[in-house]
């Protein structure tokens, strides 16, 4: 009988987390997504501790601080999370000889570029979220060769808390909902990136030569938050679920403690190329959520 192939996820309980424990797998395959108290990203003995326990083929880190808002004044926290975490796998894994790969954010750029970002434009990010996470990124990538980072934005999922279901809960007593019109993005199924991801680390098991690096993976399409609030209403209205009209707003009207980049668009080219992951477009991922929600029972 063959020997499993153990692959270690990281921030099993986020959207990606739960999408990828949700995929269906080879069957050789056995996922381990250890809970907080289970795996410290922060400390390297709890780290060693676990790869000691268990011979793993791969790590997929989708463990982060998310709270963009809150990293302003929690710097110390963000970067231990996002930027120490990262470092600490990479060590590890290199050790190893095993591939990492990791979940970054369109947060690393600033957001002044007309056009969809591409994997080598300059990063700058303008605030402390997108900071950790750039140092993440730098960590695994001069940590381990066998690594890649895969960037993505605006994730949506029947799990957790994101826009789509924000949107679904503020329409159930609200006639018409303010919504930024002036941030462009793309929306992305947590489901696809988990696909992605699994294409990507198969790959990566199978083949030491696979390609590695910086990649972008986003759904297909671009929106403004206010069109994704009306796509949402849309498709839930069509299912007589909850609906709002939505008003666009500029970003000055809707303050937050840190600076959002006005354009999050990302290419996809190169991930098109090297691992043939073709996204679908952002408007299947939304209708898809929602049908899901519906059937859980959710008021959409």
């Amino acid at each position: 009988m063959a020997e499993p192939i153990h692959i270690l996820v990281t921030g099993g309980a986020g959207q990606v987390g739960l999408e990828l424990q949700r995929a269906v797998w080879p069957e050789r395959v056995v996922l381990h997504a250890p809970s907080r108290d289970e795996l410290d990203l922060t400390s390297a003995a709890s780290i060693q501790a676990l790869f000691g326990k268990v011979p793993f083929a791969a790590v997929i880190n989708s463990a982060a601080w998310t709270a963009v808002d809150k990293a302003e004044t929690e710097v110390a926290g963000a970067f231990a999370a996002n930027a120490g975490g990262p470092a600490l796998l990479a060590d590890v894994t290199r050790e190893r000889d095993i591939p990492l790969v990791q979940v970054s954010t369109d947060y690393v750029f600033d957001g002044d570029k007309a056009e969809p970002y591409v994997e080598n434009d300059p990063v700058a990010p303008i605030g402390i979220y997108g900071a950790s996470k750039l140092a993440g990124e730098m960590a695994v990538r001069l940590g381990n060769p066998r690594s890649i980072v895969l960037r993505t934005a605006w994730v949506l999922s029947a799990h957790r808390a994101n826009f789509l279901k924000t949107m679904l809960r503020l329409a159930a007593d609200r006639p018409a909902l303010r919504v930024v019109a002036d941030q462009h993005g793309c929306p992305s199924s947590a489901t696809d990136i988990a696909e992605a991801l699994k294409t990507i680390v198969l790959r990566m098991i199978a083949d030491e030569g696979a390609p590695t690096g910086v990649y972008h993976f986003v759904n297909s399409g671009d929106a403004t938050w206010a069109d994704l609030a009306r796509e949402i209403f849309r498709v839930s209205a069509s299912t007589g679920g909850a609906s709002a009209e939505v008003v666009g707003i500029p970003s000055e009207e809707y303050l937050t403690p840190a600076r959002r980049p006005k354009n999050s668009r990302l290419s996809t080219l190169k991930l098109l190329s090297d691992y043939d992951i073709k996204p679908r477009p952002w408007q299947d991922a939304v209708a898809e959520i929602i049908t899901e929600l519906k059937s859980q029972g959710a008021p959409v």
